[in-house]
């Protein structure tokens, strides 16, 4: 199933975010597509935030931690992001395979680099409009592999 939003701002699409993590239960794996400052962040905040993170304010790019944890009502929510990873041992050294395969929602950025999508999924593309703040974004929910 395919949806297709367009938001004019950062609160739009945080609020989006929001909305979409009031509806989705673990597992999942929720996968953000879309160059560098195109919001995949900011959707994943509002994502934590309708899975009623405890504290949002941590939710932010784990570019250098490399994967986040934020304890929610939903339980354990993870958020990593894969753009510094290039090779097997990198994978293998966050045990994104663990982390895939836990009864939680994990939040990946930069999915594209993974080999094999896991099973279900839900998969975000976050495209940047013609007005600064301005995104399209398309969610694609699926349940198998590539």
């Amino acid at each position: 199933m395919t949806h297709l939003f367009n938001s004019a701002s950062e609160e739009e699409t945080l609020r989006l975010g929001r909305e979409l993590g009031r509806t989705i239960k673990p597992p999942l794996a929720v996968l953000l597509y879309g160059e560098l400052g195109a919001g995949k962040t900011v959707l994943a905040r509002g994502i934590a935030e309708g899975l009623e993170v405890f504290d949002p304010a941590l939710v932010r790019s784990p570019t250098f931690t490399l994967v986040n944890e934020y304890p929610s009502k939903s339980g354990v929510i993870y958020h990593i992001d894969l753009y510094r990873l290039e090779t097997e041992r990198d994978f293998s050294s966050i045990g994104l395979d663990e982390l895939l395969g836990k009864d939680a929602v994990v939040m990946v950025e930069w999915p594209e680099k993974l080999k094999v999508l896991p099973p279900i999924r839900t998969e975000i593309y976050l495209e940047k409009g013609q007005d600064p703040g301005s995104r399209t974004i398309r969610i694609d929910t699926r349940r198998s592999g590539r």
